[in-house]
């Protein structure tokens, strides 16, 4: 990065950038949108369909369903053919393959390793193919040798022995139309034999500028992409002003290197890289690279998948998807993998969109140990939802309904069940309405709030130090994040006496009668003592309930650990209702006789502030009505919603898996619980051997590892996870470790699906709303994983740049 910030020569001239053709050594351009002619005699039929820019991420590369190379256009075969090289062998590492036959016979997946430069398995088919005579395969040859090309190989018997089928295949002659098709892969991929290259005799000073120059875009491309940065400007004209952000940084790194500055300005027309087509290129690489990366990190581990779905900002759905795994050094990680644009949100259509991006990267469905999904009908459909159709295929992958979306559910539900809090909510709406309908009034706030702050910290009743006593202002709650409520409830409670001004001045300066009358409305339902009771006690459960809210949204959180969470916020809330009485009221008293509030004589009848009705009873008192009607039911209520949300009793999977808790260990290790584990819910990924010594290794593992002082300071799942990888324990207890990380890819929450929504908001603005299917994924893929993408070199973007099809300077 630093060679770009080379401060120029004062005679320098970077403000204007004189492009001009060398006279030497420059590739002929060629026009890379006009069609090559053919022959009328060609053997190989041509396409006819009209030339546009195919998505290479979008390739189908199972061999079975894939179309010809010659269905492409022609002069786009070639990249096709890159991508396919550079991708490799269609190679899905199946635990099992389908068995066909009289004699049952089925692929082996130890053949891969003794054809791995062109054996390929097409599950939808149940055959084998070849990816070199693939590539360049002649549509003209006799039926016979299309085998391993278009209708695929499944004679299975035949492999192996004197006349295996797969040396068949490859021929003994040097000459045979397989090891034609192999050198020719080879040929393609090695830039040095291409025909310009060889007729331009590029020198070695001149790659490396070449390189240095597309050094210069990829930086840009990776700091505008990692800062959600819009590429374009309006006018990137050279006389414009601003030519957008992408060609303004590049006038910032030109200014600071006099050497780059040089080479874009003797840059050739047709080579200067900069062009938008080319950003999108690059920004795909990088895309590709993390999503490569992430595919290898997963490796064969089993793995769980979460889906949601949003509209963006033109409208359209996206669904998007996250994988949960373990990785290998025992951590949990969530990592997005893309955005699928869907035309409906119907359940096959979903189906559809996640098994292909599966089949792309080689995931095998039946690695699925887990879904995660909201509560919506289409997702969590016990019979017609995605969660069941994949459930279908892969019997082991259970759904768990979204950790975060049940709370929101349970307390939202709670919040609307008693008058007095549907009547409080509403309140605390209108009252950040009318004291947030203006400017005038939000400046009103926060010179009063100011004052305040500045009065407390005069009577000694605020401390005061650095981040301390911020001016702030009302939160408005959000519909669908509970927290923001807490947030909401604590902002009007801490600045209660400066909303209270700012009422009061509505008030007085109304010049008609609507705005006095609510300023009237809000000032009486702010000063009452049932609204100010109500807003202690909801501020009070509220930081019991938040703390689980946070805790659901991280992304290394264990299902067990938030199992362990609920039940704490459940007891803490019950605990709260057994002996918060006497506390919260004495705090509310003490709050009002602060603020001026009228303080209600508890043990007074109760009369409704609407006027007493005919039904009330006459023994009811003002403490039975704020402590029965109000205190108990409410918090009755909250618990009665979370037993009901959170009932993971009736799941045998949720009840089985806290026995390898460390937590739960310690009290208990119980070895028949985990036995029955395996046996119940996991058997595809244990042996009927793995299953015979798993009760001994348990023993094992309860005697020497459970025991170990450094176990006893463990605190969940996935640290036990980390420890064990740590000491080498995964190792010893590899039964142990397989049903640890097998609960630890259980989803716990879609919170990552949800930040990716949020990313893609910042992404796809309202001034970008034009953007691309394409070119949206593959800026969120390294917006989002930047912590991968900032890993890739320079030089490694730049090689697999060249890679993606033949340029007109070359790189290498």
């Amino acid at each position: 990065m630093l060679d770009f910030f080379k401060r120029k020569g004062s005679t320098s001239n970077s403000s204007e950038v004189n492009v001009e053709l060398p006279t030497t050594n420059v590739a002929i351009p060629i026009p890379e949108n006009v069609d090559v002619p053919i022959p009328e005699n060609a053997d190989v039929p041509i396409s006819q369909t009209q030339f546009q820019r195919i998505d290479l991420d979008s390739l189908d590369y199972d061999p079975g369903t894939r179309k010809q190379i010659w269905e492409y256009h022609v002069n786009q075969r070639d990249e096709i053919r890159r991508a396919y090289i550079k991708k490799g062998p269609h190679q899905p590492p199946l635990e099992t393959f389908k068995k066909s036959g009289k004699q049952n016979r089925s692929f082996q997946a130890s053949w891969y390793r003794n054809n791995s430069k062109w054996l390929e398995y097409s599950p939808t088919t149940d055959a084998a193919y070849c990816l070199p005579c693939f590539v360049f395969h002649n549509p003209n040859v006799v039926v016979g040798q299309n085998t391993f090309i278009v209708g695929g190989f499944r004679n299975w018997k035949k492999v192996g022995g004197k006349d295996c089928s797969f040396q068949v295949h490859i021929g003994k002659d040097p000459n045979s139309a397989h090891r034609v098709a192999e050198q020719m892969c080879k040929d393609l991929m090695n830039q040095l034999q291409h025909l310009q290259r060889v007729v331009d005799h590029f020198t070695t000073e001149q790659i490396a500028n070449n390189r240095l120059q597309l050094k210069a875009t990829i930086f840009i491309v990776r700091y505008l992409a990692f800062q959600a940065i819009a590429f374009r400007g309006r006018d990137e004209s050279f006389s414009s002003l601003n030519r957008g952000n992408f060609h303004e940084s590049l006038g910032i790194v030109t200014f600071w290197n006099e050497k780059v500055a040089e080479i874009i300005e003797k840059a050739p027309k047709n080579a200067t890289y900069t062009s938008p087509r080319i950003q999108k290129e690059i920004l795909h690489v990088f895309s590709a690279k993390v999503k490569k990366a992430i595919r290898k990190e997963i490796g064969d581990a089993k793995f769980c998948i979460m889906v949601d779905e949003a509209r963006d900002e033109s409208k359209k759905e996206q669904m998007t998807v996250v994988f949960r795994y373990v990785d290998a050094e025992g951590f949990v990680k969530e990592r997005f993998f893309g955005l699928i644009h869907v035309v409906d949100t119907a359940t096959l259509t979903l189906k559809k969109g996640i098994y292909s991006l599966l089949s792309q990267y080689c995931l095998d469905i039946q690695n699925i140990r887990g879904q995660g999904y909201d509560g919506a009908s289409n997702m969590r459909g016990m019979w017609n939802g995605l969660q069941a159709l994949i459930l279908n295929d892969c019997p082991y992958a259970y759904y768990i309904h979204c950790f975060a979306h049940r709370l929101q559910l349970a307390l939202v539900k709670a919040s609307k069940q008693g008058v007095p809090i549907s009547h409080f909510f509403l309140t605390l709406l209108f009252l950040i309405k009318i004291v947030s309908a203006s400017c005038k009034r939000n400046e009103q706030l926060k010179v009063a709030n100011a004052n305040e702050i500045a009065r407390l910290i005069d009577l000694e009743e605020l401390e005061t130090g650095s981040g301390l006593n911020q001016i702030g202002t009302l939160q408005r709650p959000g519909e669908t994040r509970w927290s923001s409520h807490f947030r909401s409830v604590s902002s009007l409670l801490r600045m209660l006496s400066s909303t209270v001004e700012v009422l009061q001045n509505i008030i007085d300066g109304a010049i008609d009668g609507e705005n006095r009358a609510e300023g009237e409305s809000a000032y009486e339902g702010l000063t009452s003592f049932e609204f100010v009771f109500i807003l202690h006690l909801e501020k009070e459960t509220m930081e019991i309930t938040d703390k689980l809210c946070q805790a659901l949204q991280s992304q290394s959180q264990d299902i067990l650990n938030a199992m362990h969470l609920v039940s704490s916020t459940k007891a803490l809330i019950q605990k709260f209702r057994d002996d918060g009485w006497d506390g919260l009221l004495t705090t509310v008293i003490s709050f009002c006789e602060k603020h001026r509030i009228d303080v209600l004589d508890m043990n007074t009848r109760y009369v409704a502030r609407r006027g007493r009705a005919h039904n009330q009873p006459d023994n009811v008192t003002n403490e039975h009505h704020y402590r029965v009607n109000i205190f108990y039911a409410t918090i009755d209520s909250q618990l009665q919603e979370l037993n009901y949300r959170f009932n993971e009793d009736a799941m045998e999977l949720l009840r089985l898996s806290p026995a390898l808790e460390p937590r739960e260990a310690l009290k208990s290790f119980r070895i028949s619980d985990l036995c029955l584990l395996v046996k119940n819910f996991y058997p595809q990924d244990f042996t009927d051997y793995d299953k015979q010594v798993l009760e001994k290794e348990l023993y094992h593992f309860e005697h020497n590892v459970v025991q170990d002082p450094e176990f006893k300071k463990l605190k969940s799942l996935s640290e036990l996870s980390q420890w064990l990888v740590r000491t080498g324990n995964s190792e010893h207890y590899k039964l142990v470790y397989r049903m640890v990380i097998l609960v630890l890819t259980l989803p716990v929450s879609i919170a990552t699906t949800e930040r990716a929504f949020s990313a893609m908001k910042l992404v796809k603005t309202e001034l970008r709303n034009k953007m691309e299917d394409d070119f949206l994924n593959d800026s969120l893929m390294l917006y989002i994983e930047k912590d991968i993408a900032s890993t890739f070199s320079l030089d490694s973007i730049v090689d697999d740049f060249e890679d993606l099809k033949e340029r007109r300077v070359p790189f290498s």
